[in-house]
């Protein structure tokens, strides 16, 4: 089943690169009681990926903030070494969005997400969306019907809708 708004987000232990390295992140703490925006990618590094989508987030950062979000978090389905360097490359986590692998796809099939794109070498990854959490419930969520197009999905759009 497919993740909709008004439903709680699934509890998850995602991964980030913290001074120490490899370190676990439980979604549901940085959820509690907080106002915050996720948006997925299929791929770091990919085309839509890296040209539009994480620019649009680091684009509208200080909208968001402006509106009471506080914290947006970039999740893929790929390790947290490429997380760390993909924020690193794009600007993302100088702009303060925070970077987190779904190593093991487990968020992203909870949410009823995953896809396979086997002519690309996309195996077990996110279907592109934003979405926007109060205390971990979906208020909004824009989902692509593409992964290679970045429109509902975009920072100004989600922004939009908040």
């Amino acid at each position: 089943m497919v993740i909709s708004v008004g439903d709680r987000l699934p509890e998850a232990a995602l991964v980030r690169i913290g001074a120490e390295g490899p370190e676990q992140v439980q979604l549901s703490e940085r959820l509690k009681g907080r106002s915050v925006v996720i948006f997925a990618v299929p791929g770091a590094y990919t085309p839509t990926c890296h040209s539009a989508h994480v620019p649009s987030f680091i684009r509208t950062k200080e909208q968001f903030a402006d509106k009471g979000v506080e914290e947006i978090l970039c999740i893929s389905v790929n390790d947290p070494f490429v997380m760390k360097a993909w924020g690193e490359s794009t600007g993302a986590s100088e702009a303060g969005i925070t970077m987190l692998s779904d190593a093991d796809g487990a968020f992203t099939k909870a949410l009823g997400l995953s896809f396979d794109a086997p002519p690309v070498g996309l195996i077990g990854r996110s279907k592109r969306y934003a979405l926007h959490a109060r205390d971990g419930v979906v208020t909004v969520l824009h989902l692509e019907e593409s992964p290679g197009v970045c429109e509902s999905s975009g920072g100004e759009a989600l922004l939009a809708a908040i």
